[in-house]
């Protein structure tokens, strides 16, 4: 069996946990969320802390054993959720590359003839930093799936391009190089 499956989650001061017919309720300071029950599985609370265990000592069956720890795992994010966010930082690199706020929607002009706009879902919650030479978005959502969904959507408008580096990138991402066509040749007039 899993020996992630098998620990217990620690329910922080402040948040309230309620198991109901087939859904948790999970509720804390920077929201509230549900997580929907997988019918192979038994959850108690206890001690503030959630136990997780097998139906029937299955351990048998394959595909129970490959959701055990995952199970635990995306318990344990939505509940570390509501007390401290999850965060997401994007990087716009490029001239002219910019991004504004426009309520819940974001309007890109990322080097198309037109701006690119990205509605954000109600759960994420979006800052943009232009302070320094690149402009940065930063994502923070209690919901660790929906801010790393909504990254990558953003991420998606205008990719990284290996030859100048320009485009939308998460924050410390590492882009391969490529070396132009004219530089790669020798040919004269190729700067180096």
């Amino acid at each position: 069996m899993s020996r992630i499956g098998k620990l217990p989650i620690k329910i922080p001061d402040g948040v309230k946990v309620n198991i109901e017919n087939e859904k948790i309720m999970i509720e804390g300071p920077k929201g509230k969320t549900e997580h929907i029950k997988n019918p192979n599985f038994n959850y108690e609370i206890n001690n503030n802390e959630i136990k997780i265990t097998v139906k029937n000592n299955d351990t048998s069956n394959k595909m129970i054993k490959m959701f055990y720890g995952m199970e635990r795992s995306i318990l344990n994010s939505k509940i570390n959720g509501v007390v401290q966010e999850y965060i997401k930082v994007l990087v716009l690199k490029g001239i002219g590359y910019k991004v504004q706020a426009q309520g819940k929607n974001l309007s890109f002009n990322v080097g198309f003839t037109h701006p690119v706009i990205y509605k954000l879902p109600d759960n994420v919650q979006a800052e943009i930093d232009s302070q320094s030479k690149t402009m940065r978005i930063i994502l923070k959502s209690y919901d660790k799936c929906s801010v790393g969904k909504v990254a990558a959507e953003i991420r998606k408008i205008k990719p990284p391009e290996p030859y100048q580096g320009k485009g939308i990138m998460y924050e410390n991402e590492k882009i391969r190089r490529k070396v132009g066509k004219a530089a790669a040749t020798g040919a004269p007039g190729a700067s180096k």
